[in-house]
């Protein structure tokens, strides 16, 4: 019997462990329609229980890089037109009651929204408190004293609030913590980096994958029934509404709806069906744009690796001057994505090119939720001085391809000689 739970036991943190490697699957996206928002997917807090460092080591640096947290959709246009089209509709009395329902739940989104566009939300804002909060509590022997901190962001505004409102919750934690803050465009050639070559191929316009994702999207969009339970006069819809963009603009509302304050939500709108198919087209537009798509031949991915250089130099300068706490950079999705590629976690990397396989081998919303983070966590030991590395992604441990018998923990010089041979 004892036998049997250690293997249940075994089980379950293998399931915790590797989100990332399981495939994901329709029921799945049935199950929790949030996840159908993508990049939209507000950050997780399932984490597995972290692994004891072996004894002797101790914790003394922190490498990060991280999304911003939950944001409001790009633009208030992406509220406003819905917001224009449903209050024309209600005075031509083009509504069916669900019509008129829906009208009034964007009134009050909108009453959030207004004025907001692209910007963080207080979700966002709390998801960076508790990563900072959880950060310092399993980590609190690299934040003794006044250490220096590096706090540097991408020159876009939720970023910077993200970096703040993560470094806020550590100075509370510890106020002698030093703590330099920038966002400039001096860092925007490692934090946020996109070759020529790179943007050619990830061209909506004129990729080479272009043609075959609209064709994909066509299948996928589907919004004649929506549309039919929203508007009652068929000459209104004739006149004012296009079906795909009021789908698509309705999709966007209902997946940032988890990130916002105001309680209401648009699933009840939506078919299961229909989420999965829009969200195959978005987490495939985000593969192309991001990740390892095998046309790409690594274009995309080589975007991560000035950042990825960055990395590898700030841990060399922390261990050999000391005193440095941790190095915290702060971005975006299409950021974290082509990084945890470049560094192989898990299976980041996986290289396909076929638009209906892209899910079942890679999904936006583990990858790079909102608020996503990858922390190398560097540990010494007090009397051999070796260093160990963990690589957590999401705060969850992950693998890597380098060789250790003592997984999470990686001999550093091994990591570090992966990942210069890489980039050269």
């Amino acid at each position: 019997m004892m036998k049997l739970k250690q293997i249940l036991l075994c089980g379950l943190m293998v399931l915790c462990c590797a989100p990332l490697g399981a495939q994901t699957s329709k029921e799945e996206m049935f199950a929790t329609p949030e996840k159908t928002g993508g990049v939209y997917w507000a950050y997780p807090l399932d984490f597995a229980p972290q692994t004891k460092a072996p004894k002797g080591y101790k914790p003394f640096y922190i490498s990060h890089y991280g999304r911003h947290g939950s944001r409001y959709l790009i633009g208030d246009r992406d509220y406003k037109w819905l917001v224009d089209l449903f209050e024309e509709a209600h005075r031509a009395h083009a509504l069916t009651g669900l019509g008129e329902d829906t009208y009034r739940r964007l009134l009050k989104v909108w009453e959030e929204a207004e004025g907001h566009g692209g910007d963080l939300t207080p979700l966002g804002v709390r998801q960076h408190r508790g990563i900072a909060e959880r950060m310092y509590a399993s980590f609190p022997e690299v934040f003794k004293g006044n250490p220096f901190i590096s706090a540097r962001s991408t020159v876009v505004l939720r970023c910077a609030m993200s970096m703040v409102a993560f470094g806020d919750r550590l100075k509370e934690l510890n106020p002698d913590l030093r703590i330099s803050y920038e966002a400039s465009e001096k860092y925007m050639d490692y934090l946020n980096y996109h070759t020529d070559e790179s943007n050619r191929f990830t061209s909506s316009q004129d990729g080479p994958w272009a043609e075959e994702y609209r064709k994909f999207e066509e299948a996928h969009t589907n919004p004649e029934r929506l549309v039919a339970s929203l508007f009652k006069d068929k000459h209104f819809v004739l006149k004012k509404v296009n079906p795909k963009e009021l789908m698509w603009g309705m999709y966007w509302v209902a997946s940032d709806m988890q990130n916002a304050e105001t309680k209401v939500s648009f699933y009840d709108l939506f078919e299961a069906q229909e989420l999965f198919d829009l969200w195959q087209c978005v987490n495939y537009r985000f593969y192309v744009g991001n990740a390892n798509h095998a046309d790409g031949k690594g274009i995309v991915v080589a975007n991560a690796k000035s950042l990825l250089r960055n990395i590898l130099d700030s841990a060399d300068e922390a261990i050999r001057k000391g005193g440095i706490a941790a190095t915290l950079r702060f971005g975006h999705d299409g950021n974290v994505i082509p990084l945890v590629a470049l560094m192989r976690i898990e299976n980041c990397n996986v290289a396909v090119s076929d638009p209906y396989e892209v899910y079942k081998v890679w999904s936006d919303f583990k990858v790079v939720p909102m608020a996503a983070n990858v922390q190398i966590i560097f540990f010494r030991n007090e009397k051999s001085g070796d260093i160990l590395v963990k690589v957590m992604h999401n705060e969850n441990e992950v693998h890597i391809p380098v060789e250790t018998d003592m997984f999470p923990y990686y001999k550093w010089e091994d990591v570090e000689r992966f990942y210069r041979n890489l980039l050269n």
